[in-house]
């Protein structure tokens, strides 16, 4: 019976094939770019760790600037 409705049907359509295909391989752009972003912020966020660390240590007084 589904070989019937399939040769009825004409079998798969080239156009929903393509259209696959093409979703398939936005899906994986945008996979990829998830993960560099993910990179990104976890870098930007040890860089901002790093520098809230360095503003924690007290200094008592400023020292002049050398003029």
């Amino acid at each position: 019976m589904a070989k019937a409705l399939l040769g009825y049907v004409g079998g798969s359509d080239p156009r929903l094939l393509a259209e696959m295909r093409r979703l398939q391989q936005r899906v994986q752009d945008l996979e990829s770019e998830l993960v560099k972003i993910q990179a990104e912020n976890d870098a930007l966020a040890a860089a901002a760790s790093h520098e809230s660390l360095l503003e924690s240590i007290d200094v008592p007084q400023a020292e002049p600037a050398l003029t």
